[in-house]
């Protein structure tokens, strides 16, 4: 008895960062969307040849400081001039009491900036994955030493088993692999 996998997609290997860069910039062009390149370092000019855009998460956190700075001023003003007015020197604090509120001003900005920042960062990278069908791949390990690859998922709505096998050929891909999302094993009954 067999039991069949959904197929993840290929993985190809190439050579070097130049090959890599350059595959890139022809499967971009093909308008595959669902892909990634893989390498042991960063490889400059990689996401402008995978035609990435910028990231979202400065926007997130221009919001997540904003946030900050605004519940910190809130806390201090209603702390103190709402519930317990503060009196130094015969002067009750007002909103206009920017000095003695500066401090947690921006302890509060740069504290909602970092939060924002690692939860933004796992929630555009969809981590913490505790598994990616690439682990099922024998070569793939070699990529955090000195191997360079490509992965074209399945799912991609220009995925062709036999189209996209012949794209990664020509553009240079060797040690081709197909992927499944789960390991393959065969099962026999003894009847």
């Amino acid at each position: 008895m067999s039991k069949e996998a959904k197929i993840y997609g290929y993985l190809a290997e190439f050579a070097n960062a130049q090959e890599i860069y350059h595959a890139a910039e022809k499967i971009r062009d093909a308008k595959y969307s669902r892909w990634d390149c893989y390498s042991a370092f960063p490889i400059h000019g990689l996401d402008a040849a995978m035609g990435l855009k910028r990231s979202k998460l400065p926007i997130f956190v221009l919001c997540g400081a904003t946030l900050g700075f605004i519940t910190a001023i809130s806390l201090a003003y209603i702390t103190q001039v709402i519930i317990y007015p503060t009196v130094v020197q015969a002067k009750p604090a007002n909103l206009f009491t920017i000095p003695a509120f500066f401090p947690i001003m921006f302890e509060l900005t740069i504290l909602f900036s970092g939060f924002t920042v690692l939860f933004g960062v796992l929630g555009l990278m969809k981590l913490p994955c505790f598994h990616h069908p690439l682990f099922n791949s024998k070569q793939f390990s070699r990529v955090t030493d000195d191997g360079f690859f490509i992965a074209i998922e399945a799912a991609d709505q220009q995925f062709s088993a036999e189209a996209t096998r012949e794209l990664l050929e020509s553009i240079g891909g060797t040690n081709l692999e197909v992927v499944y999302d789960e390991v393959v094993e065969e099962v026999q009954s003894k009847a």
